[in-house]
């Protein structure tokens, strides 16, 4: 009875182990198999390292070094105007690019999504926290002959008339500083600071506070406005400045004395062959 047993237990086992060595077998040919197919579909699909966001950027963001990755890329369907390590994305001692769209998490950055190095995206990105674009009238003369370029900062005067007849304010017409040190962001249509041209403008575009923009906007509708270029490294403060026609020709107000004339009466008598006048007490 032992022997059967025995018998027994030792196909048991060789058979379960059987069984062990053919499933080994089926899923190492598996393995293989899966191993084999995938490396055809790579054959199959050449890639290529290009570079790619690591998260979604907003329009007029700056692209920083972590916010790009290289990543594989089917050959077939490249987008038109990546960067790779051939291309690089920014080069070393570039300013960063700017999104000038939408740019979705693992999307490819390519030249029409992005500005150059240093670029912007527009005059929104040139406003800073608080500030509104503003536009201004110009001329020839008002416009500093066509030097103003975007970046520069200047002085702002009115010119106009104050009405009414009270003699405590100005006379004829009158200049005033209203506000100093504005800067502009964009002349015309144009907002790139790199040209060297002398631009005739029409409109000059600043960018200031909205209490600074009700103070030009009433300006511009009440009299002329004229731009005055400051130097790049000038850190001064101009102070309040009013000119009116009486002050720059330096005159000034003369006081009226008035004196009282003191009324004299005469009367007329005839001594000899003389007729003299005599003052005598006038009457009311």
């Amino acid at each position: 009875m032992r022997l059967v047993f025995g018998l027994v237990l030792i196909a048991g086992l060789g058979l379960a182990g059987f069984a062990v060595y053919m499933a080994q077998n089926y899923i190492g040919a598996y393995e293989n198999a899966l191993k084999q197919e995938r490396e055809k579909a790579t054959k199959a699909v050449p890639t290529q390292q290009i570079y790619v966001t690591t998260r979604a950027i907003a329009y007029g963001e700056q692209i920083q070094p972590e916010d790009y990755r290289l990543a594989p890329w089917a050959k077939e369907v490249l987008p038109e105007g990546f960067f790779d390590e051939e291309n690089p994305f920014v080069k070393t001692g570039d300013k960063p690019r700017v999104a000038v769209r939408v740019i979705e998490k693992n999307e490819a950055l390519t030249t029409v999504k992005v500005s150059e190095p240093g670029g912007d995206a527009g005059l929104t990105s040139r406003l800073n926290r608080g500030e509104r674009a503003f536009a201004i009238e110009v001329d020839v003369s008002s416009g500093v002959s066509g030097f103003l370029r975007p970046g520069d900062r200047v002085d702002i005067y009115w010119t106009g008339r104050i009405p009414g007849n009270d003699p405590n304010l100005p006379t004829g017409d009158v200049t005033k500083l209203i506000q100093t040190g504005i800067r502009l962001i964009a002349i015309d249509q144009n907002s790139v600071a790199d040209s060297t041209d002398a631009m005739i403008a029409r409109t000059v575009t600043v960018a200031a506070s909205p209490q600074e923009i009700a103070n030009l906007a009433q300006a511009q509708q009440t009299g002329q406005l004229s731009l005055s270029l400051m130097s790049h490294n000038d850190d001064t403060v101009a102070e309040a400045i009013e000119v009116d026609q009486r002050s720059l020709l330096g005159l000034t107000k003369q006081e009226q004395k008035e004196t009282e004339a003191l009324k004299v009466c005469t009367i007329r008598t005839r001594r000899g062959a003389d007729v003299v006048e005599l003052p005598i007490p006038c009457s009311d």
